[in-house]
């Protein structure tokens, strides 16, 4: 868009009037008395007050120039990015015919009192697939298969791995056909025979094959206690689901794999047994995305002539998707014109048309006048007469679709056999527009750039651009002939404070690779890249605090939460923008937040602990963690224990 530029003159009749009344003085000389009494001292003050009035306007001129300056650099606003989530959508029972999910299905967080609900709809197609279990079959780590489908109709017992079970063994579940993006329940009758395993963390991993290998599927409620008692799993298979043959039987396989056990985890010394199974379907998995597709909107008719724009009533225009699709009537029908950067490489018969996605405008090639007189067409013209329409493009996007976790749970379109939805993650992405300012602030950098990636602070301005949905990005220089971007995404806390979840810090392969393309083509040749996440030091903090016996919860809660803010990736830290990569967790930093939180309760004892966020394993005590320079920190299960002190403290 043409960024708006000041209004230089913005005088109302008062202020004209007033202005006037400057040349009574030279009319009327005989005036002498300049007291403050005098109200000819007030006709001066007004008129100080206009100049000063006329010296703020003076002072406008050069943000009109620097304005008309980025219009001639080409530079325009970003538009808005939608936010995008995983919703689950449960049906009421299992269903014997396939159930369909079709794009543009809405569905919405729970209105509040004082906020409107968000609306997300679907971005494909979804078939929710009825399936069965066909075949049960075992396997041994060494590759050897048998197939318990007939024991398992007898109602026998049917050991799930070897006697002595090891990591590798499985246990396969054969489906009529692949099921992906379905919710699967597979549900058994078990007795207490795998012994040895903790019930509540068991080594197993349940998986699914794609084609290309088995792939690891997400587990919802396991009530099986490590398939040792009767109870149910449900299983969210991917999207890459396909069938195989496997011992001579094709059908769409889940496994359930014995892993190797962590540190301190129990591991089987005997094989859980199975003596009945089934599988059916509840459910499916599908992205939606906080965004609304707006089909067949006529923008006018064509003048014949070159440089025409048109706009749309609905700005802004998304394009963090597909790019809208616009079309020209003609005798054949509706012919599409491909949206483009710009018409620099457009010649006279390609149909090209530029969208500035900020204000919804579309713009036809132009012409150019050469120096020699001529005029070059920069792209084809709509013939005069001719319908130019949308037929199709996203609206609406804004970091009020960045939810929490659990916050989708309202289906609004009507869909045969579905009870309700929910989403397993916070939904993420959803950006507000660039703003003026900040377009005054990126303009420099893009002309000492020249879309090229050489310092560090190259790296990191075209991997904001390119997602602008991150929160962080940290370039490291080479030091083993390879550029490290790291890259920190936002998240939203399930709860709405600042305790978040390991996995809310890693960033989206969508998002991985959309900075890796635009670097890519940007980087000197020879420099080797890798964009990845940071390494996060976990850090557990044990204090013991004293305080009034009334006031003992509410100390509790006011140090967990001045913990988790401190130690934040994305909020903490001493200026509170993130804390800062490399900075080490000291001792004395972390008592002076616990004391300031605790107000007068007394600190009487910290502990620092660094912790692995991934195992969970913690090391010694110490009164100071180090932090390597491309690391930032992580809380990991703050303990905060406050005891009642007695009156003579207070």
């Amino acid at each position: 868009m043409a960024l708006p530029s000041p209004n230089l003159d913005d005088r109302r009749f008062q202020q004209l009037v007033d202005e006037a009344k400057r040349y009574v003085q030279q009319r009327a000389p005989e005036w002498t008395d300049h007291n403050v009494s005098d109200p000819g001292v007030t006709l001066i003050e007004t008129f100080a007050y206009l100049v000063d009035q006329l010296l703020y306007r003076l002072n406008r001129v050069p943000d009109k120039n620097y304005t008309a300056f980025l219009d001639l650099l080409g530079i325009r606003l970003f538009p808005p990015a939608a936010a995008t989530a995983d919703v689950d959508f449960w049906l009421s029972a299992p269903q014997s015919d396939t159930v369909a999910l079709l794009p543009g299905t809405e569905v919405t967080t729970a209105p509040g009192e004082a906020d409107e609900a968000v609306v997300f709809t679907t971005t494909d197609h979804l078939n929710i697939l009825p399936s069965e279990l066909t075949r049960l079959v075992t396997a041994h780590h060494g590759g050897e298969q048998t197939d318990r489908t007939g024991t398992l109709a007898e109602g026998r017992d049917i050991p799930c791995f070897q006697a002595a079970p090891e990591p590798g063994d499985a246990l396969l579940f054969g489906l009529p056909t692949a099921v992906p993006r379905c919710i699967v329940a597979v549900r058994l009758d078990s007795r207490v025979e795998g012994v040895g395993v903790d019930p509540r963390q068991p080594p197993l991993v349940w998986e699914a094959w794609d084609g290309g290998g088995w792939r690891e599927c997400e587990t919802g409620t396991d009530t099986t206690g490590g398939l040792n008692r009767p109870g149910e799993v449900v299983v969210h298979v991917p999207a890459g689901h396909t069938a195989s043959v496997i011992g001579g039987t094709r059908a769409g396989w889940l496994r359930c794999r014995v892993t190797e056990p962590e540190p301190g985890q129990p591991f089987y010394s005997e094989s859980p047994t199975v003596r009945e199974a089934a599988v059916f379907t509840v459910g499916g998995t599908m992205s939606v995305e906080h965004a609304e597709t707006v089909t067949d909107v006529p923008l006018g008719t064509s003048e014949g002539v070159a440089g025409q724009t048109f706009r749309l009533g609905r700005p802004p225009v998304l394009l963090d998707g597909e790019p809208p699709v616009v079309e020209v009537s003609s005798a054949d029908g509706w012919q599409r014109w491909d949206v483009v950067e710009h018409f620099g490489r457009s010649g006279p018969a390609d149909r090209h048309v530029r969208v500035d996605a900020t204000t919804g405008e579309f713009a036809f090639p132009p012409a150019l006048r050469e120096p020699d007189g001529t005029l070059r067409q920069c792209g084809a013209v709509p013939p005069k007469g001719a319908q130019v329409r949308v037929a199709r493009y996203r609206t609406g996007g804004g970091p009020a679709g960045n939810v929490a976790r659990g916050a989708i749970s309202v289906l609004r379109s009507s869909v045969p056999y579905v009870a309700r939805v929910g989403n397993r993650e916070a939904a993420r992405g959803g950006v507000a527009g660039e703003t003026v300012e900040n377009a005054k602030l990126r303009a420099p950098e893009a002309l000492r750039m020249q879309e090229r990636a050489v310092t560090a602070e190259d790296y990191e301005i075209i991997s904001r651009q390119a997602a602008p949905s991150v929160r962080r990005v940290r370039c490291l220089p080479a030091t083993d002939g390879a550029v490290r971007v790291l890259v920190v995404p936002d998240a939203v806390a399930d709860e709405g404070d600042d305790r978040l979840r390991f996995e809310q810090l890693i960033p989206s392969d969508q998002v991985l690779r959309a900075i890796t393309a635009s670097l890519d083509e940007r980087r000197l040749i020879g420099t080797r890249l890798v964009v990845e996440p940071p390494v996060y030091q976990g850090v557990t903090v044990v204090a013991r605090l004293a305080a009034a016996p009334a006031d003992l919860d509410r100390v509790r809660d006011a140090a967990l939460a001045a913990l988790f803010r401190h130690l934040n990736p994305l909020h903490g830290g001493p200026d509170g923008t993130g804390w800062p990569f490399g900075r080490p967790v000291q001792y004395g930093e972390v008592f002076g937040v616990l004391q300031r939180a605790a107000g007068k309760a007394l600190v009487e004892d910290i502990r620092l602990f660094p912790a692995d966020p991934i195992t969970g394993r913690r090391g010694a005590p110490t009164d100071r963690i180090d932090v390597t320079p491309g690391a930032l920190v992580f809380s990991y299960q703050h303990q905060v224990v406050v005891t009642p002190a007695g009156p003579e403290v207070w």
